[in-house]
């Protein structure tokens, strides 16, 4: 079995876009993660993910380039939207290895409600967000994250799972 050699593939992949150094993953010697102050089972968890997901109307795509939306790289929707309506429009993802059929996949919020539904955690925050992935660390740190944050804080999450694609 042969695996996806997805830095290699990550780096060509800038690179063909004209970025003139290398993509550098982040890396953090002190990581700021806490601990909870209460069990997962009364805690309100919301999902963060690093997919394009976007959400399907009845006849027309809802545009997450609506500034209701979207700041910076980040964009919000609705957690109740039922995973039917969802999909994604990336393109830069190996199609010999992989597929984005399954939502759920790269944004679990199937696997949220399921754990709420039995217990494990008291509730589903309103939103579940996404971050489009940037070649910028900088901004990453002093945009996005602080949006996302800023976001969390509004919907009283306790905690975020966090699916990087």
């Amino acid at each position: 079995m042969d695996y996806v050699r997805y830095i290699d593939r990550t780096r060509a992949y800038y690179q063909s876009q004209g970025y003139q150094e290398p993509y550098r993953w982040a890396h953090f010697e002190d990581v700021p993660f806490a601990r909870l102050t209460k069990p997962l089972s009364e805690c309100t968890l919301a999902l963060v993910s690093t997919s394009d997901v976007a959400v399907r109307d009845d006849n027309v795509e809802v545009q997450k380039t609506d500034p209701e939306l979207m700041v910076g790289n980040v964009y919000s929707i609705s957690s109740d939207t039922p995973t039917d309506r969802l999909y994604t429009r990336q393109e830069h993802y190996d199609r010999n290895a992989t597929h984005l059929d399954d939502v759920n996949s790269y944004f679990p919020i199937t696997r949220l409600h399921e754990l709420a539904a039995q217990g494990k955690i008291a509730r589903i925050a309103a939103r579940a967000h996404g971050v489009y992935t940037a070649y910028s660390h900088r901004k990453t740190l002093t945009v996005d994250a602080p949006q996302v944050l800023k976001r969390c804080r509004e919907d009283g999450v306790d905690a975020v799972i966090l699916t990087p694609v």
